[in-house]
């Protein structure tokens, strides 16, 4: 049981006289040897298999036809996609190097498989964006995407609640911060990326951009059980140490979906007002359904009664939850893709 301004423990990367158990998920004794069949939380074990059969590489997806239709998209659709793509790098950017930094204060040798794998697939998505970019548009253009996800005003305001966390995580290392980074890194895996994806989604139900909506598919599936993970380790710290549980923590994690609702729905004005087949009120009741959503998997009470379900319906098709069975609306893949090279800049990246 750690205290609440007490400061964790680095691990050691292996301890021989400490068991292979865990003894505690923060604060513990382990020896650092991973014995699947011998660990405190069984739902670890599950989400490593379910995070292990995600794999996927961009390369795989056929950009052809995605060449071909940007140019024709129109003004608002070109400046929302390379909006939104650079939008979701500043996101998964961090996400590796924080993924990485809070493994060293846990002791469960099973949160540290499930982030390396976490942490490697946050690098495949921000190779995806790199991936789309240079299948469609020249390295000047792509690198000018990324320069207007770094210097957008609203991108920054949307992200630094989230930074500031994982900063304050940085450098003070308690239990009260860790738990408060990784509320932080709920939203940020369980609601900033959902208008940009429907943004995707949305083109794709036009038959537009397809191979850029199935990469967004994937990510997609891969954020849900990042999200699904890390809500499972809030649990088991705030289970193990209950002194974390407090009224200012349920008004922390509150305040903070609040406001990043407040701020998705601000993006979303900004960026999607005007677009075809997106409505923004029915996007903003979109991210108050992925707001309960998530704070339901925390355990914590709903922010907006009456928002339980999703009721943005076209969007089921492709992302309400790829742990189900469902049809796969994007084509199976061909052996026949485009392939980035020099003379569109992807080599040069």
């Amino acid at each position: 049981m750690a205290n609440q301004k007490e400061q964790l423990t680095r691990i050691k990367i292996l301890e021989p006289l400490f068991p292979n158990r865990s003894t505690s998920i923060i604060n513990g004794e382990t020896s650092g040897i991973l014995n699947w069949n011998d660990i405190p939380y069984p739902s670890f074990y599950r989400a490593y298999k379910e995070l292990s059969t995600n794999y996927w590489i961009p390369d795989e997806v056929d950009m052809k036809s995605d060449a071909k239709q940007y140019p024709a998209l129109s003004e608002q659709e070109k400046y929302a996609f390379d909006a939104i793509i650079g939008l979701l790098a500043t996101l998964d950017s961090p996400q590796t190097r924080f993924i990485y930094n809070i493994a060293e204060y846990i002791t469960d040798p099973a949160v540290h498989a499930n982030a390396a794998i976490i942490a490697q697939q946050e690098v495949i998505h921000n190779e995806s964006y790199s991936y789309v970019l240079a299948s469609i548009t020249n390295l000047q253009e792509q690198n000018r995407v990324f320069e207007l996800a770094r210097t957008h005003p609203t991108i920054i305001k949307r992200n630094e609640p989230i930074m500031d966390a994982y900063d304050d995580f940085m450098n003070n290392k308690t239990g009260e911060t860790l738990v408060k980074a990784l509320i932080q890194s709920s939203i940020l895996e369980g609601i900033n990326f959902y208008s940009g994806f429907a943004y995707f989604y949305n083109l794709v139900r036009q038959n537009k951009m397809t191979g850029t909506g199935k990469i967004i598919s994937f990510i997609n599936r891969d954020e849900l059980a990042h999200s699904k993970f890390i809500s499972e380790v809030i649990r088991a710290i705030l289970g193990e140490n209950p002194e974390l549980q407090t009224e200012e923590l349920v008004e922390y994690t509150h305040d903070a979906f609040r406001h990043a609702v407040e701020l998705e729905t601000e993006w979303s004005e900004e960026v999607l007002q005007g677009i075809e087949g997106i409505d923004v009120e029915e996007m903003v009741d979109y991210v108050k359904y992925r707001a309960n959503k998530m704070l339901g998997m925390l355990g914590i009470p709903e922010l907006y009664p009456g928002h339980s379900d999703n009721t943005m319906t076209w969007i089921k098709a492709y992302a309400d939850n790829f742990t189900e069975t469902k049809t796969d609306f994007f084509e199976m893949r061909n052996s026949s893709y485009k392939k980035t090279n020099m003379d569109n800049g992807f080599d040069d990246l």
